[in-house]
């Protein structure tokens, strides 16, 4: 699917739940080292902190990330998602000593449904390092959290 044919549709709107999935280019597993992953979690957090979204649960795997959050009102999605790409990439190069792309052009996204379980979606992301095999429980894993858990 090309990044034009996921972007047809998208509607973006503030207060708004979204769960987010964006993968590594070429699948690279760059969040494997604790100090790259390190610098997402700090420009998850950032965006977070600036009010640009309500971080309510997330998973950083190896090569990709499950972000469930509320769009705030200081810009769209798309926006939101290319300060969080352009930063956190900035800052994953600087420590991995590299240049080049980390993130694919696109992203996948889900608005969440009033009607839908949102703790249940919650554990769904935070559960991802248990059915890749990474770990035996959720909390053993470092990079993943929810408000609920």
């Amino acid at each position: 699917m090309s990044y034009n044919n996921l972007r047809l549709g998208r509607y973006s709107a503030s207060g708004v739940i979204y769960h987010v999935t964006t993968v590594t280019a070429d699948r690279a597993a760059y969040f494997r080292d604790f100090a790259a992953a390190r610098c997402v979690v700090r420009e998850m957090r950032g965006l977070h902190d600036g009010a640009i979204l309500e971080s309510l649960a997330w998973v950083l795997m190896p090569d990709h990330l499950h972000w469930l959050f509320r769009l705030g009102s200081q810009c769209n999605l798309g926006d939101a998602m290319k300060l969080f790409k352009a930063r956190s990439a900035h800052q994953t190069n600087r420590v991995l000593g590299r240049s080049g792309r980390v993130w694919q052009r696109a992203f996948y996204d889900h608005g969440v449904r009033r009607d839908e379980d949102l703790v249940a979606t919650a554990r769904y992301i935070v559960a991802n390092p248990i059915r890749a095999g990474l770990v035996e429980r959720a909390g053993m894993y470092p990079f993943g959290d929810a408000v609920w858990v």
